[in-house]
């Protein structure tokens, strides 16, 4: 299943959106990892970044336009911030998509809350 085609892209599941183009589109991730994550997925199926050929070119390079518009947004706000994508078994959707987060994980990659050390 990929989520961002069945679910974000058909209207299924509402997201918050930021930024919307002819090709991308930016939102609050719906189960946040950190206190800033953000999505930025492209319109057109994608599987990843590994498996981006010529014509996808300036489909993700419209998703770089946005997120470094972003990036700066969340670095003006918050004084920096990370941008990440996954390719291959990293990947939990086999659609490419950029996160750009800043704080400290909620989240485990398993879904489960960060547990914070005891003294």
């Amino acid at each position: 299943m990929d989520f961002y085609c069945d679910q974000v892209l058909s209207g299924k599941v509402q997201v918050q959106k930021l930024v919307e183009t002819e090709h991308a589109l930016a939102f609050h991730h719906t189960q946040p990892y950190w206190p800033v994550h953000l999505v930025i997925i492209p319109k057109k199926h994608i599987g990843s970044l590994a498996t981006v050929e010529g014509d996808d070119l300036p489909i993700a390079q419209e998703m770089l336009r946005v997120a470094a518009d972003l990036c700066r947004q969340v670095t003006e706000e918050h004084g920096g911030c990370r941008l990440s994508t996954n390719s291959g078994h990293y990947q939990s959707t086999k659609h490419l998509h950029f996160y750009i987060h800043h704080g400290k994980r909620l989240r485990n990659e398993d879904g489960s809350p960060v547990v914070p050390p005891t003294p």
